[in-house]
């Protein structure tokens, strides 16, 4: 599997966020046969969902493409890091690899605030790995609060 070209796909998302001003995170979701079955991006704001995060949106499109809720032997892209809520859904939804690009030292839940895939409470530990393209997911964050700031 090439983890660079499956985070490139989700920068492409990210970036859609970005474009209607929404903080550029995006996600896809590849099947074990490396196919993407869902992809997203952050629209909190314009959807008026708290929930709508670029992983939830990517999760719901893989379950109806897969007409089940559990994700397994399913691979997660994502520009940044995930929060606790992502965390929680994907570990609910049984995906099996997380590849993030940039760390989140605020919101983090994958090594940086919490570990949540490392609690042996939970019942599943998804895989996780960092660090994918991350000097390109962490500057469009970067320069979108940047941005954000001198407005």
């Amino acid at each position: 599997m090439d983890d660079e070209y499956y985070m490139n796909l989700a920068i492409k998302e990210a970036k859609k966020a970005a474009d209607i001003d929404e903080v550029p995170v995006g996600a896809v979701i590849v099947d074990k046969a490396n196919d993407v079955i869902g992809y997203g991006y952050n629209c909190p704001i314009s959807s008026n969902d708290p929930t709508s995060h670029a992983e939830i949106n990517a999760m719901r499109m893989a379950s109806r493409a897969l007409n089940n809720y559990r994700l397994i032997d399913t691979t997660l892209y994502v520009t940044i890091e995930p929060c606790i809520m992502c965390m929680g859904a994907i570990i609910h939804a049984r995906i099996k690899r997380v590849v993030f690009g940039a760390k989140d030292p605020k919101w983090g839940a994958a090594g940086s605030l919490y570990t949540m895939a490392d609690d042996k409470r939970l019942n599943h530990h998804p895989e996780i790995v960092s660090g994918i393209c991350k000097e390109k997911t962490k500057q469009l964050i970067k320069s979108f609060f940047i941005n954000k700031r001198s407005n």
